[in-house]
């Protein structure tokens, strides 16, 4: 193999340590997409480049820090190949350190007005996520995960499940076990809506109200949850 150029079992050795959800399948289903394309030697055997595997890093970074959607992607590679800058991302938030009173349970250490909006298609979804086309399903099945309504994309919520779900399969947990929990999440929100439903005529923001309302509910749901749990 010319100096200089890696196989591709080669640059996913050197991407692991730093993505280690990378395979092969995704680094071909970047290719795919158009968003690298690597060398061919005669055999037809990719030959990837440094600026491939830069590139290639670049991808994996916002896909996995700013959930950026592969149209987005491809957008601020064109416009690095043109020469230019691409738009600077947010520096990642990253879970500050546990409040020795008030621990903050992960999924209220950030407003949801603060995080970026994202807009993935199911393909994106299956990809960002890592998860199975059967276990997609099965969680489409349940209602754990649904496009945004009236479209055929989904948003940062649907890919949180869809990251969750895979991880927690790994301690047999499936879209049962999580029907489970959204069960229990309807009757917060019934609560919620109860609680605030006096109050939504005179308040100039409803959405708000509702918002600092679920903050609490989440905070003493993970304080119950802990407090609960076998010592």
């Amino acid at each position: 193999m010319p100096h200089g150029l890696r196989s591709i079992g080669q640059v996913l050795a050197v991407l692991k340590p730093d993505f280690p959800d990378v395979s092969i399948s995704k680094i071909r289903f970047l290719e795919s997409e158009g968003l690298i394309s690597p060398e061919r030697a005669p055999s037809g055997y990719r030959r990837y480049s440094e600026p491939d595997v830069v590139r290639l890093r670049y991808i994996l970074d916002v896909q996995k820090n700013h959930y950026l959607p592969l149209k987005v992607i491809r957008e601020h590679l064109d416009m690095m190949d043109s020469g230019l800058e691409p738009p600077k991302l947010e520096t990642p938030v990253t879970a500050p350190a546990a409040d020795p009173v008030i621990a903050q349970p992960p999924i209220a250490a950030q407003p949801r007005s603060a995080k970026r909006p994202i807009r993935v298609t199911r393909r994106e979804l299956l990809e960002l996520s890592g998860l199975s086309e059967t276990s997609l399903t099965e969680l489409e099945r349940h209602a754990l995960v649904t496009p945004r309504r009236g479209t055929a994309y989904y948003g940062r919520d649907a890919l949180t499940v869809a990251v969750v779900a895979r991880k927690l399969a790994s301690f047999g947990m499936d879209a049962r076990h999580l029907r489970v929990i959204k069960q229990a999440a309807e009757r917060e929100v019934g609560l919620i809506e109860q609680a605030v439903a006096p109050h939504l005529r005179r308040n100039p923001n409803p959405n708000q109200l509702s918002a600092e309302v679920m903050q609490l509910v989440l905070h003493a749901h993970a304080a119950i949850m802990r407090s609960t749990m076998p010592q």
